[in-house]
């Protein structure tokens, strides 16, 4: 039962989809955890809307690049733009300067320096160009491709959100996932969307290394930010996605 609640409030955490979670203002703890571990399959299902959103707009005749934007763009909007605002504050909390606690207080201002200006037009201008070079390789490449980001960037939240990683600061998603999940959960899930890419992407070994690296990242980032902040946080948890998603989606582009 804990399991399914999990995938509920997955979708309700980090979708628009209108699912009741049932869980009120704050669920439990053991809930909260079983979503983190959903959270690829999530992941999952919008980037292959993403990617298939991409492919159908090249196939109308719409600029790649232009597609690679709106599918981007549909991601983003199907996850209330939570992940790329996390990726925005994590930039400008890790840019500023002072201890721990001027950079959280700069990451709760609400507002976009310069560090997260340039980290989202790096990073979602690197998405929509990598997904642009896909998309006219047909609706399976591009879906593939898609759902394969997305999901290897949710896969991040498990190693951000592992035993011996504390809250940075209490409230909020960050406190209610720290330190809820065994070190091997994103482990296994790197492993099987790795192999999953293996018989699934063309030439297999792209999609292998698009994971590969999409895991490297995210383990600097949590080191760093464990560092830097003193725990997780939730924008941490939006980071890791984006970086994710970015290495896949360049390696795959690159590659293929």
């Amino acid at each position: 039962m804990t399991a399914w609640r999990g995938l509920a409030l997955a979708l309700s955490w980090l979708t628009v989809l209108p699912v009741r979670a049932g869980t009120g203002s704050a669920p439990a703890a053991g809930v909260a955890a079983a979503a983190i571990r959903w959270a690829p399959v999530v992941g999952a299902l919008v980037g292959a809307v993403s990617g298939a959103l991409a492919w159908g707009l090249v196939a109308a005749g719409v600029p790649t690049l232009v597609a690679g934007l709106l599918g981007v763009a549909a991601g983003v909007l199907a996850t209330r733009g939570m992940h790329v605002d996390g990726l925005a504050d994590t930039a400008d909390g890790l840019g500023c300067y002072g201890p721990p606690e001027r950079a959280l207080a700069v990451m709760r201002d609400g507002g976009a320096g310069p560090f997260a200006v340039v980290t989202l037009l790096v990073a979602l201008g690197a998405q929509a160009a990598a997904l642009a070079a896909v998309a006219p390789l047909g609706p399976a490449v591009a879906t593939a491709a898609g759902a394969l980001a997305a999901a290897t960037g949710r896969a991040g939240f498990a190693w951000c959100a592992r035993r011996g990683v504390p809250a940075a600061r209490p409230g909020g998603l960050g406190a209610s996932v720290a330190g809820s999940q065994p070190w091997w959960v994103a482990a296994a899930w790197w492993v099987l969307l790795a192999a999953a890419a293996a018989l699934l992407v063309p030439a297999r070994w792209p999609g292998v290394l698009g994971v590969a690296a999409a895991a490297v990242l995210v383990v600097g980032l949590s080191a760093h930010t464990r560092r830097r902040f003193g725990g997780m946080t939730g924008d941490v948890l939006g980071a890791a996605s984006e970086l994710g998603v970015t290495a896949v989606l360049v390696v795959l582009s690159a590659a293929l």
